[in-house]
């Protein structure tokens, strides 16, 4: 049977306690939600959701094309022109996602005979550039400028290091000025992904690259997801016009994808013009990630120091991760569930995200539903 092997691999995930299921989500959900990534609570702001509308209302309901052919619009300039000012770069592109972002950065920018840098506890959507490019690929351990130098230092040619801003799974922010300084050290330029960090980091929430002085630099390129903070979806890249003008004409996952629809071109446009209105939304998000951290140490349980916006709490093990999510869900709260193979050190956590409008007394329910039902 052709497919005969996939029912064996079914099985084995079944009995490690790693299988993964769907569960939809209704548009009233009652639960408190510590699981999405909505950092800054504009996925549902009345002008994020206008702008989606106003956005289907005048361009349609797709791109129609490729941002090559019919699927930029004068709405996906206007968004790339300020994100990259808001950012603090000279240009940006728009991309259908984050994913897709980071697969046009790394592969375009790694030719052959080039030499890929890549931390150990990066995304796996960079992981899966650095698969995709034609340079060789050598990991570095978790956020080591020294690790890097060491990397650089075996190689003769162009050269590139790949790194998360803020890594995913634990919320540990990477060492972003001195992995420039080793990059420069070298002659190699430096890709990190700012998913995790735009909209919570930085003055008024630019961002962990413009938060360590390199915003603007003419070696540094910056990914971000419209997804996170800006509650929309989407990503970009962030860098100079040379580098973006040729990601337009070299980047298979912009050259052939379909253009990022005007509805969420829209919605995080009005996000991006809404944190420049309102900047103190990225210094709360990390003022409940804080809070958040303090109070589930207190009470005993194994939470790292969040850099950012997202808290993760170490669970003894795969089933004790999935039976605690559940009992939490049972109580009205939502938390992300880590496990292997997503996590890189094998640890499964609880991954909760801290947003800019929850309340104190809901700061105060989500830490006593975690720590009883742990």
């Amino acid at each position: 049977m052709a497919f005969g092997w996939i029912d064996e691999q079914a099985e084995a995930r079944r009995r490690a306690g790693l299988v993964r299921t769907l569960r939809p989500r209704p548009a009233d959900s009652p639960l408190l939600d510590l699981a999405s990534n909505d950092y800054l609570g504009l996925a549902r702001h009345p002008e994020v959701t206008e702008g989606a509308a106003c956005a289907a209302r005048t361009w349609g309901g797709g791109a129609t094309g490729s941002r090559l052919v019919t699927g930029t619009t004068e709405l996906h300039t206007e968004l790339e022109r300020e994100l990259a000012e808001f950012c603090g770069f000279e240009s940006a592109l728009v991309l259908s996602s984050g994913y897709a972002a980071n697969l046009a950065a790394v592969t375009a920018l790694a030719p052959h005979g080039s030499l890929v840098v890549s931390d150990a506890g990066n995304h796996a959507s960079l992981i899966d550039g650095c698969r995709l490019a034609r340079g060789t690929t050598q990991v570095v351990g978790h956020a080591d400028p020294d690790g890097v130098r060491k990397a650089l230092g075996t190689h003769d040619g162009p050269a590139v290091t790949v790194s998360d801003t803020v890594f995913s799974v634990d919320g540990d922010a990477a060492p972003l000025a001195e992995l420039a300084l080793a990059c420069r050290e070298y002659g190699a330029g430096l890709i990190v992904d700012d998913a995790h960090g735009l909209g919570v980091l930085g003055d008024g929430g630019r961002g962990a690259p413009h938060a360590a002085g390199l915003a603007g630099d003419p070696d540094v390129v910056v990914t971000v997801t419209l997804s996170k903070s800006l509650g929309s979806q989407g990503g970009a890249v962030l860098g100079p016009a040379a580098v973006i003008d040729h990601l337009i004409n070299a980047a298979r996952t912009f050259i052939f994808d379909t253009g990022l629809a005007p509805a969420a071109a829209g919605a995080a446009l009005a996000a991006l013009r809404l944190l420049r209105r309102e900047p103190e939304r990225a210094a709360r998000a990390r003022e409940v990630a804080t809070a958040l951290h303090t109070r589930l140490t207190a009470v005993g349980l194994s939470a790292v120091r969040p850099d950012a916006a997202v808290v993760s709490v170490r669970a003894p093990s795969p089933e004790r991760a999935v039976r605690w999510a559940a009992d939490c869900r049972e109580a009205g709260l939502a938390v992300g569930c880590f496990r292997p193979p997503s996590v890189p050190d094998g640890v499964s956590r609880l991954r909760l995200t801290a947003r800019a409008d929850l309340t104190e007394e809901q700061i105060e329910y989500a830490v006593d539903v975690i720590s009883r039902n742990r």
